[in-house]
């Protein structure tokens, strides 16, 4: 069978607002592997993590400390299902994250294991939301006209995902200030409040930085097997592992540079972009869901002269569909 060169896949992974009730539950019924994973992030977390992911019977999913470790332990099933339908064929030579993701892009690049991984993301997720404060917004804009409306209101830049799509966090009175001035200026950009605990990646994120610190610190990291993206720089993770941990602590109270982050992927010439994990979209089943990621993706390299392809692995159906695109 011909495939496309492993050298040139890059491997990404979604973060939060891609979790939903059922979330896995497909995989999880058709492979070992996955039912191995919930068993191991469940005897790490000390909670049922397939039971919260399946059925939430206490409405938790979108709870900061349980939706990370719930989409981190959803995309690594996804990624241990595609390797074992595959027969580990197609390697990547780079991996990236968003928020979140990067976590998750670690261990798919061998820096974290994965009971490492879902314990520290548990850890984080309960601090951002026991001591983050704030809500987010996102405005339909680029950053150098948005920052100085959201400076003059207390408000941070929280991520840039796109030329026009800046993320903003502050207190709710001064995101709505920061909205009624930006409609005023743009009527046709309308910003949409994100259901989020706190405002990530900004300033309100520092006491709980400051205290997930030393579990980030004390966590066993090694140098990564291939290169992964840095959402605090925009560019390749240092080799370094307590390098990689600095900069995952200063993620969280600086904007997650996701759109530098692909362009920065696309000087390495991807041939092919493989997402894992999450799922967005109205429908109650995992095979209703669409990627998370793939708008922005596809955004990005718009007018590339060699746009990768793009694919993507959330549910059953999508890997059927992109295990028989890559090995065919």
């Amino acid at each position: 069978m011909s495939r496309i060169p492993t050298s040139k896949y890059l491997f990404i992974f979604p973060g939060q607002g891609s979790q939903y009730p059922g979330i896995g539950h497909d995989l999880y019924k058709k492979f070992v592997v996955v039912q191995k994973i919930y068993d191991q992030a469940s005897q790490v977390l000390g909670y049922d993590i397939a039971e919260l992911s399946f059925q939430d019977p206490r409405a938790e999913i979108n709870l900061t400390r349980f939706t990370q470790p719930v989409l981190l332990t959803h995309s690594i099933a996804c990624l241990e299902a595609f390797r074992e339908v595959t027969g580990q064929r197609i390697a990547a030579s780079c991996a990236a994250g968003h928020s979140l993701g990067e976590y998750t892009a670690l261990v798919a690049a061998g820096a974290l294991s994965f009971e490492a991984a879902v314990g520290l993301v548990g850890k984080r997720g309960d601090l951002m939301g026991r001591y983050g404060d704030g809500e987010m917004a996102a405005f339909p804009l680029d950053i150098d006209t948005v920052r100085p409306v959201a400076e003059a209101h207390y408000c941070a830049i929280a991520a840039c995902n796109l030329p026009e799509q800046t993320v903003l966090g502050g207190r709710g009175d001064d995101l709505d200030r920061v909205t009624e001035e930006l409609a005023t200026d743009h009527p046709r950009r309308r910003a949409t409040r994100l259901k989020t605990e706190g405002a990530f990646h900004t300033y309100y994120m520092v006491e709980a930085a400051s205290r997930f610190r030393e579990s980030l610190t004390s966590v066993a990291l090694v140098t990564p097997q291939i290169e992964v993206l840095s959402n605090f720089s925009g560019g390749i993770h240092d080799p370094d592992p307590e390098r990689i941990k600095s900069k995952l602590f200063l993620q969280l109270f600086h904007p997650v540079l996701w759109h530098t982050n692909l362009l920065t992927a696309a000087q390495q010439n991807p041939t092919a972009i493989i997402e894992f994990g999450g799922g967005i979209g109205s429908g109650d089943t995992p095979d209703a869901k669409r990627p998370n990621l793939e708008g922005i993706v596809k955004k990005t390299y718009r007018g590339h002269p060699s746009p990768p392809t793009y694919h993507a692995v959330i549910n059953e159906r999508s890997l059927e569909q992109t295990v028989q695109v890559v090995l065919e």
